[in-house]
């Protein structure tokens, strides 16, 4: 099983996380589950609008190289420009996990490198996949969870 981290915080974010799970859903696999939408101020880069954060679960067979280059694209089609690390976006999409997979690339980390670190990311993980266990660190989402240092507010605003 393949799971993604969608955020946004430019424009219509309620659209733009539709419209990426529509993309996602015919250019990559079926998507399985979402979790609920989440609020949450930025993090990293804080002087910026409130981000829109969801998690996904796809059934999929592409590998994780081509993964990352429909996700890119996706991205871009969106109209995402990168220009600051951590800056405004209409869509970001994050790779968090892809099965039992351990891959530590120039271009690619999965599981993604600080899932456990982000409380914007485990709480709606946490929500489609408590028990799953990364890979790594041999912790489910739910321990992560209560052991993130992260006391950043999350407010529910949608159902999944």
């Amino acid at each position: 099983m393949l799971y993604l981290g969608l955020g946004t915080n430019i424009g219509d974010r309620l659209h733009n996380l539709q419209t990426a799970r529509e993309l996602i859903n015919r250019q990559m696999g079926k998507i399985i589950i979402e979790s609920s939408i989440y609020e949450t101020a930025a993090w990293g880069l804080t002087n910026q609008g409130a981000f829109l954060n969801q998690a996904i679960a796809v059934k999929t067979r592409r590998s994780p190289d081509n993964l990352l280059k429909i996700l890119l694209q996706i991205e871009k089609q969106m109209g995402r420009i990168r220009e600051i690390k951590w800056g405004p976006r209409i869509i970001d999409i994050d790779i968090l996990y892809y099965g039992n997979q351990i891959i530590e690339t120039a271009d690619l980390t999965i599981p993604h490198p600080f899932i456990q670190e982000r409380k914007f990311v485990l709480a709606p993980l946490t929500e489609i996949a408590p028990d799953y266990i990364h890979p790594k660190n041999k912790k489910t989402n739910l321990v992560l969870l209560n052991e993130c240092s992260d006391e950043s507010e999350i407010q529910k605003i949608a159902e999944g």
